[in-house]
């Protein structure tokens, strides 16, 4: 009898999650807008599950200009206080005010790299990291990769990138495929 992988055990149920497991999780993206969205969203993730951020992740578009980096460098105090009424954000004057502060540090690396998608695969040489796992216990919660790009992203300036966190961006950009082997999504 067939056995379904568990790779989208922590997604079923929700089909915000399901989707983003099937369509986004662990896929190669080279585009510097997602990469800087998928930051951002990681980056108010910290505390939290996942789970919450992905069905606010609409609301967080809307603040933030569709996180257009040109936009959210630009944005004001004042634009950044109002946020902080939202409901359907994470009230974190600190997460509030990370998105203007990454988007700054990110125009700076787009400058010295060329892209910020350049700067990013600049970890792995380009390369994916492919774990090839069997379950999902074997799915490690940090990596070398991910505590170098944390080190590295704090010293330009990026705010909410500890070595956990930097590994799920690694995932949500696809510079890692934690898909399990079997898993007819890799």
């Amino acid at each position: 009898m067939f056995q379904m992988s568990k790779c989208r055990s922590w997604s079923e149920g929700d089909p915000i999650l399901e989707r983003y497991h099937d369509c986004e999780w662990c896929k190669i993206n080279h585009d510097d807008h997602f990469e800087f969205m998928m930051l951002c969203l990681e980056g108010a993730s910290v505390g939290l599950s996942w789970q919450i951020i992905m069905h606010k992740k609409e609301a967080y578009c809307a603040a933030f200009h569709n996180f257009e980096i040109d936009a959210c460098a630009a944005m004001t105090d004042d634009e950044l206080e109002k946020l902080l009424e939202n409901t359907s954000l994470i009230r974190n004057r600190n997460k509030i005010f990370s998105v203007r502060k990454n988007a700054l540090a990110v125009q700076q690396i787009q400058k010295a790299y060329g892209s910020f998608d350049a700067y990013l695969w600049s970890f792995t040489n380009g390369r994916q990291i492919d774990g090839q796992w069997k379950v999902p216990d074997e799915v490690p919660a940090e990596s070398d990769v991910s505590r170098r790009m944390s080190a590295d992203m704090k010293k330009r300036g990026i705010s909410f990138v500890g070595p956990v966190i930097t590994y799920s961006f690694l995932q949500a950009v696809g510079i890692v495929n934690d898909h399990l082997a079997d898993c007819e999504y890799r």
